[in-house]
């Protein structure tokens, strides 16, 4: 599916569509929806923050790592690949794939100043909620991002997102399996290029 580039660069913000928890917790579609109005209102102050790039990456990486369950989505973007991964090396991809995301789509936040997220209700799954949210930039039409919620880590987190149906994890799994490939299977090396890239 092609966006327009404001689109597609939100697409990329979002990091990931994590793959669903396979156990069930005792999590509210209260503390769903306010996990995510806690997200898109700290997002939606950095876009209108007017702060250097360098200061959107920071702000972009602490958001990441307070609400998103990071250590599933470094996991789930390893795939197979990480069964043959010392844990040493599992560590290692986790703050690399971290930090590389910050980098990524933490300077992209400049391209949606004068846009804004909306909360617009929560649906209850078998074992998480969905949160959906109206993103509006300016120049185009409205689209929808859902957020997929769940506390399999203790508290809740994001562990999914889709924008306009587009499965973002697997969308980052993908690329990095790709990039895995091309260093033939080389954990070590794929981790220090992720280190420098982004």
């Amino acid at each position: 599916m092609t966006f327009p580039l404001s689109r597609r660069t939100f697409c990329t913000l979002g990091v990931a569509a994590f793959a669903l928890p396979a156990q069930a917790f005792a999590l509210t579609d209260g503390e769903a929806r306010r996990l995510v109005q806690t997200l898109v209102e700290e997002i939606n102050g950095v876009i209108d923050s007017g702060r250097p790039e360098s200061a959107m990456i920071a702000a972009f990486e602490s958001i990441f790592a307070r609400y998103a369950d990071t250590a599933y989505v470094a996991a789930y973007a390893l795939g197979a690949d990480g069964r043959s991964a010392t844990a040493a090396q599992k560590r290692a991809f986790s703050d690399a794939f971290n930090t590389y995301v910050a980098r990524k789509y933490g300077r992209r936040f400049r391209e949606f100043e004068g846009g804004r997220f909306e909360v617009q209700g929560v649906r209850a799954q078998n074992n998480y909620f969905e949160v959906p949210t109206r993103v509006y930039l300016r120049g185009e039409a409205p689209f929808d991002v859902t957020f997929l919620v769940s506390d399999r880590a203790g508290r809740p987190l994001f562990f999914n997102m889709y924008v306009e149906g587009v499965n973002m994890l697997l969308s980052e799994r993908t690329e990095i399996g790709a990039m895995l490939d091309r260093r033939g299977g080389n954990i070590d090396a794929l981790i220090a290029d992720l280190r420098r890239a982004g």
